[in-house]
């Protein structure tokens, strides 16, 4: 797997072999989400809107929503409401302007009531505060100017009034034309004065109103509890899946016959079939490391491809013979050699055991290549690779299934073969399938027998 890409089947097929390890994490998961809701206790958020009359700028509405969420405002909404912690109170409150020059404050309290309470108070603070702020003034002098400006306006405009009397009443031109820029002057002293009372700012801050109260929440705020779980869960059925993936695509386990023939330095002289089934439980392996990793079901290998389909079982005897046939052709007499299986490959322990069974069932002694070799099979691990001294065998056979053992492995597997005086004769790889039913017909596997040892002779690669 490390050299190809990853598709929506391998996934698939990770998902379906380790659905009990994934579910135990998803579970996992679920578990640390519901404690870290444990330390978020549930939010409930609710807004009061605040309706600001009048042309305000963007900067101006931005003002304002820092006046809202300010000290003094929240403070202030504290101390009426009677709860302690007016700088807690600050995280908890916002204030952010919508269209139509409205300020929408929120407030987040552990409860519907007090969320809403907090969120009402709040607004009101602040069309008060507002209020005191444009109708206030820390300079006396800046307050009393305005109206200073009036007064002079009111006795200039009487003054304009009475030099219009005084004019010559008569129709003269130079009359006429001083009356009417006297009446202009005392029109336009007067628009200042309306334009000045439009904007004085006491005028327009006072009409700021709250848009009735805050509506109390019906759900929690996110993140609610539920999510925690939900997103505990999926986060570690994520890590889990990506997890798996990772290692498959750094495995570097030999998955092809010329990299396998390459690491041991023989030959490949066949590949057999073993039906697929559950691995044979030993002895020595019903630890409790052993139990738990067949409760989570990670003693089954996932990232090899699906069994295929193979023949029946005439047709696997087939390969088995062929096997030994090719072996008769190239051991010297005596035919003696010693299998070598890596311990824990349980589809090459079968495929050995099947192999030593044809080879004991030798249905052809009358050929011209006489009997098949006599195996003798023998349990090695890979970890410290120790194979027993040479005998009576003139060499050795690997039995071995793709995808299980690394190049380093398979080196120190041939170099143990070598210390003990046994050359490598041959490779057999063995793989799983999926065994058809019995023919229903046919010749039977005895009667096939003599024809295939002629065949055995007459084809000498692998099959």
């Amino acid at each position: 797997m490390s050299d190809d890409t990853i598709r929506l089947v391998t996934i698939g097929r990770m998902i379906r072999r380790r659905r009990r390890v994934l579910i135990i994490l998803a579970v996992l998961g679920a578990l640390v989400g519901y404690g870290t809701s444990l330390l978020f206790p549930p939010r409930y958020t609710t807004s009061a809107a605040v309706l600001l009359p009048g042309a305000w700028e963007e900067r101006e509405l931005l003002t304002q929503t820092q006046i809202a969420t300010s000290s003094v405002v929240i403070d202030r909404a504290a101390a009426t409401l009677g709860w302690s912690g007016g700088g807690e109170l600050r995280g908890r409150v916002s204030a952010k302007a919508a269209d139509g020059n409205i300020i929408k404050i929120s407030g987040t309290a552990d409860t519907p009531e007090r969320a809403q309470q907090l969120s009402d108070q709040v607004a009101q603070q602040f069309v008060a505060f507002a209020a005191r702020i444009a109708g206030d003034s820390t300079d006396p002098e800046a307050a009393a100017r305005p109206e200073e400006l009036r007064q002079l306006v009111v006795r200039t405009s009487r003054r304009i009034t009475e030099l219009a009397d005084a004019a010559d009443p008569g129709s003269s031109v130079e009359s006429v034309q001083t009356r009417t820029e006297l009446a202009k002057l005392r029109t336009t002293l007067q628009e200042a004065v309306n334009k000045l009372d439009q904007a004085d700012p006491a005028a327009v801050k006072a009409d700021m109103v709250v848009m009735g109260p805050a509506a109390r929440p019906e759900g929690e705020a996110p993140p609610t509890r539920t999510q925690f779980i939900v997103a505990g869960a999926l986060v570690f059925f994520l890590l889990a899946v990506v997890g798996h993936l990772t290692a498959a695509r750094m495995s570097r386990r030999l998955r092809t016959e010329p990299e396998i023939t390459a690491a041991l330095g023989s030959a490949l002289l066949g590949t057999v079939d073993v039906p697929g089934e559950r691995p044979v439980r030993r002895a020595e392996g019903r630890g409790t490391r052993d139990r738990i990793r067949r409760l989570l079901g990670v003693d089954v290998r996932w990232d090899v491809p699906t069994p295929r389909t193979s023949g029946d079982e005439a047709d696997r005897r087939i390969r088995y013979r062929r096997v030994c046939a090719r072996l008769r052709e190239q051991v010297p007499a005596p035919r003696r050699l010693l299998v070598v299986v890596p311990d824990g490959d349980e589809i090459a322990l079968r495929a050995a055991g099947r192999l030593v069974t044809e080879a004991e069932s030798d249905s052809s002694p009358s050929s011209s290549s006489g009997e098949y070799p006599v195996l003798r099979m023998v349990a090695v691990p890979v970890s410290r690779p120790l194979v027993p001294d040479r005998d009576t065998e003139a060499g050795a056979l690997v039995v071995l299934s793709a995808g299980s053992w690394t190049a380093a492995e398979l080196a120190g597997l041939a170099e143990a073969c070598a210390d003990a005086g046994h050359e490598v004769v041959g490779i057999v790889v063995a793989g799983t399938v999926r065994a058809r039913p019995p023919r229903s017909a046919g010749p039977s596997p005895d009667e096939a027998a003599p024809a295939l040892a002629v065949r055995g002779h007459a084809t000498g690669g692998p099959v």
